[in-house]
């Protein structure tokens, strides 16, 4: 398995987010790739990769120009105005005064992101940037003959959709990859999404694609963010239509019911006979990380990696959430290492 990774993602580091009320340290911190570096290389995988730099051809397939014009100069116009901390959005295009987009990077902040927990720091937009392209080198390998490939990007990704960003995620890496391997000849591509979250942007991005299958097991969104999307009759539109499954699963979810879930998404994937899969690893599942409502254990992550394997596909793991850092490692190779040992 080919590994890929850009020490660049490592500079992004917002201090705390806002959650339930409080400003919290920071969970998508740099630690969480050091985490990983250090377990795959004690593992046994090889030295990591880096990404070449593709310009931003990639990024533009999937978002909004407009959109990625405001990721690269948010920071220069947050500190033209005077600020010295993280950007923050604080107030929402809500309906009802959501219609017209503002001019001020404050009234921007909330156009583009839809939540308090994905600041912009000076360093933000070179290390979305490195995680894109860490994610479109990994597809590249795969579409060139690689059996699998890991792309360990910081941030995560799969919240963000065309012209959004949120979930800490501001670039969708996923997405971007998925369109790669399209674009070298792909001529269905399968997204399984198995982060405790919904990929709400993924979804967005391919809701009306019938070239893309997006699958998601994730959290009911009655009870799990983010909230309004991601339930089960969603399922696309137009020419996408039946190209989304939604697996929403209740809190308290037994490890037994998680993998009774994943295998009826695998069946949706070969049943849509793709030429290439993508995986939004999130290993946030754990039953001990501290945003998981999952009764799921370590021994399922070799499990789903074995399970991909079955399906016999090329196939790109891009790292998604875990926030327990001191056993997202050891979790992220359980998977990886599963799919190498089936």
């Amino acid at each position: 398995m080919r590994v890929f990774f850009s020490p660049r993602q490592l500079a992004h580091a917002p201090a705390s987010e806002f959650s339930r009320g409080e400003m919290i340290a920071f969970r998508e911190c740099p630690v969480r790739a050091q985490s990983i570096l250090a377990a795959l290389a004690a593992a046994g995988f090889p030295a990591p990769e880096q990404p070449d730099d593709p310009g931003l051809a990639p990024v533009l397939a999937i978002h909004d120009g407009e959109y990625v014009d405001f990721l690269r100069t948010a920071w220069t116009r947050w500190r033209a105005g005077g600020a010295t901390v993280a950007a923050y959005p604080t107030a929402w295009p809500v309906p009802g005064i959501g219609e017209r987009r503002p001019d001020t990077v404050e009234g921007l902040l909330g156009w583009y992101i839809f939540d308090s927990g994905t600041p912009i720091v000076a360093e933000t937009w070179d290390a979305v940037k490195a995680g894109a392209d860490t994610a479109h080198a990994g597809a590249l390998a795969v579409a060139t003959g690689a059996r699998s490939a890991f792309a360990l990007c910081r941030p995560p990704g799969h919240h963000a959709a065309r012209a959004l960003a949120g979930g800490y995620c501001y670039l969708n890496n996923a997405a971007i990859a998925a369109q790669a391997l399209r674009d070298q000849g792909a001529g269905r591509v399968a997204i399984l999404d198995v982060d405790y979250h919904h990929g709400n942007g993924t979804q967005e991005i391919f809701y009306e694609r019938g070239d893309v299958l997006f699958v998601s097991l994730h959290a009911d969104p009655a009870f799990g963010y983010p909230y309004y999307t991601g339930y089960g009759d969603q399922s696309g539109r137009g020419a996408g239509e039946g190209t989304t499954l939604n697996l929403p699963l209740a809190a308290g979810t037994t490890e037994a019911e998680w993998l009774a879930a994943l295998d009826h998404g695998l069946g949706r994937l070969g049943d849509f006979a793709a030429d290439a899969v993508v995986v939004s690893l999130g290993v946030d599942t754990w039953e001990g990380d501290p945003l998981s409502h999952f009764k799921v254990s370590a021994r399922a992550f070799p499990a789903l990696g074995a399970r991909l394997a079955g399906l016999g596909l090329p196939t790109l793991f891009v790292m998604e959430g875990g926030y327990a850092t001191a056993e997202l490692g050891k979790n992220v190779v359980g998977v990886l290492s599963g799919f190498e040992d089936a």
